[in-house]
């Protein structure tokens, strides 16, 4: 088993992505949301191994009814892009991966990065 902070690069913190961690704002009810939480993780790493990093970090230390639980991982691969520095200097961006977690109902976490 790999270590989790290894998998899990650091949490993505966009407008986007801030808006997509409080839930649908059309549901009021706490209980009823699902919250989904955007990370940049390993290229190698796969779902699973995703879910698993999740829930062994933000698990440590809590109690079994406190605990946090994965419902689904979705990938996405970034490819570069060109970018110009310059008149002439050409340049890429970096290729990274990107991980959209979805949270249980009503599960919320805490130390997000927001």
């Amino acid at each position: 088993m790999k270590n989790p902070h290894l998998v899990i690069l650091k949490p993505l913190i966009s407008e986007k992505t801030v808006a997509l961690s409080y839930g649908d704002p059309r549901i009021r009810e706490e209980e009823r949301l699902v919250r989904k939480y955007s990370f940049l993780v390993a290229p190698e790493a796969n779902k699973i191994e995703i879910r698993h990093a999740i829930e062994a970090i933000y698990n440590a230390g809590k109690k079994a009814s406190d605990a946090i639980k994965v419902t689904s991982v979705r990938t996405i691969n970034v490819h570069p892009k060109r970018k110009r520095r310059g008149m002439r200097v050409t340049g890429l961006t970096k290729e990274r991966k990107k991980a959209i977690v979805t949270l249980a109902r009503g599960q919320v976490l805490e130390d997000y990065g927001v």
